[in-house]
């Protein structure tokens, strides 16, 4: 009887000194959002030691070098060190602070980083310093880019970083422009075979689908008027026609079109200036539109080749990922698991979405790509990363989904209050996520009872 006391007292000792650690770190980042500088590092790790409260973290991996490498998804954490992202607008960088083409290197970086840092903390200009660097060279390596770009990626140099991290343009500078410009001329080549033909020449699944991705082009990101032009739509047709007749497997499913969106907004971004409000196809000559248009082509078939059972038939990968993230709920946070369950919600009328279309259409368009920098550094461990960055999502609003009945929730959760989100909330969301991947991922049954 004792000896059971005393388990119960040292499991009780263990998982409150948890929950202070837990509520150590996050009050942490806290600081940090709030401006407060918290130099220092940490060694993260299953031990209980009391956390210094001057440090917080952000990962450091070992991780694959592409999205086409095979290897395993653990992430191997090591020593993590903060590193606070630019708290820039995207999409409204001065034209001097632009790429010039999408191929050029980063020239004059000292000049690079007095501009980047003007309005910014202190710690902006050694950021884009460090980013300057690993792209400098003649080879860069992906592991130290993807160790910066998981906590936000500068935005002039964010079309340069992207391509590299989706192992789309090579890590060698010296190939880099050859390779781009044959992948464009191969896209263009796709799209003269498969799109700029009559629908004689279609078979009739080609017709019925190039006729779906006509009607959900124009449901894309509604809330951002730039997608409602026509020439922004015509250029997602082709890019998602394109994709689903190379990929058979798989074919066209709605969702889809949203994964392309940060892509496109991403590579426009070397060729228009200012907020996106303003801008307008009609600027661009029909090159640089097809530039754009291959390069998220190619980059769109970067990501979906590691998530290719996510489109399949029936849609497996997800499904798979939804019961994931339902178990995991319940071993963060027990009393909202157990809410949801007594009103007979599933995961699945909820979650399916947030994994179809990545969380483009839950936060404000204007957050979705510094959330994809994240993704993308994720590289091949991506997958299994999602389930804690929508798990740390969803009990953002822990509290108040234990007030709400069945129907409640299915309305609260169709519509989260995100519209008011800025970059403090995203960041709080990643950083519980890293976490609680860090604490339970190797350790699936930890916080089990």
């Amino acid at each position: 009887m004792n000896n059971n006391n005393d388990n119960n007292s040292n499991k009780d000792t263990t998982i409150g000194v948890l929950d202070s650690r837990f509520n150590q770190t996050l009050r942490n980042v806290q600081g940090l959002l709030k401006g407060r500088s918290i130099p220092g590092k940490i060694l993260l790790s299953q031990r209980v030691d009391p956390i210094d409260n001057s440090t917080l973290y952000s990962p450091t991996y070992s991780r694959s070098s592409s999205y086409n490498d095979t290897g395993t998804n653990d992430r191997k954490i090591e020593t993590v060190e903060e590193e606070v992202h630019s708290g820039s607008k995207p999409f409204s960088t001065p034209n001097d602070n632009k790429l010039k083409t999408s191929t050029s290197r980063v020239e004059n970086p000292s000049e690079e980083v007095r501009k980047s840092s003007m309005g910014g903390r202190a710690t902006d200009s050694a950021r884009v310093m460090k980013f300057t660097k690993v792209l400098s060279g003649t080879m860069v390596i992906l592991d130290k880019l993807r160790e910066l770009a998981w906590s936000g990626v500068p935005d002039y140099m964010r079309p340069t970083v992207w391509r590299l991290l989706l192992g789309y343009a090579p890590t060698n500078s010296d190939r880099r422009e050859g390779v781009l410009r044959r992948k464009r001329l191969e896209y263009l080549d796709c799209v003269s075979q498969y799109y700029d033909i009559p629908d004689t020449e279609r078979s009739d699944d080609e017709i019925n689908m190039l006729r779906q991705i006509a009607v959900d082009c124009p449901r894309t990101v509604p809330e951002v008027p730039f997608f409602q032009q026509p020439q922004v739509q015509k250029s997602l047709e082709r890019i998602l026609y394109a994709w689903a007749i190379r990929h058979p497997a798989s074919g066209y499913v709605q969702g889809i079109n949203d994964l392309v969106t940060p892509f496109f907004v991403v590579f426009l971004s070397e060729y228009l200036e200012g907020s996106i409000d303003n801008w307008t196809m009609s600027d661009l000559s029909s090159d640089k539109i097809s530039n754009v248009e291959a390069d998220c082509y190619w980059c769109l078939s970067k990501l979906l080749d590691g998530m290719q059972d996510h489109y399949t038939f029936a849609q497996p990968g997800i499904q798979r990922l939804v019961f994931k993230l339902k178990e995991l709920v319940r071993r963060i946070d027990d009393p909202v698991s157990s809410h949801m369950e007594n009103q007979g919600l599933e995961f699945l009328q909820f979650a399916f979405r947030w994994f179809n279309c990545l969380l483009i259409r839950e936060i404000p368009f204007q957050l979705v790509t510094r959330l994809w920098d994240t993704y993308l550094a994720e590289g091949d461990a991506l997958p299994d990363f999602l389930v804690y960055i929508f798990a740390s999502f969803l009990l953002t609003w822990s509290d108040e989904i234990q007030k709400l009945d069945f129907q409640e929730l299915v309305m609260f959760l169709q519509r989260l209050p995100t519209q008011n989100w800025t970059d403090q909330e995203l960041e709080m969301v990643l950083s519980r996520a890293f976490m609680w991947h860090s604490m339970f991922n190797n350790s699936p049954s930890h916080l089990a009872t």
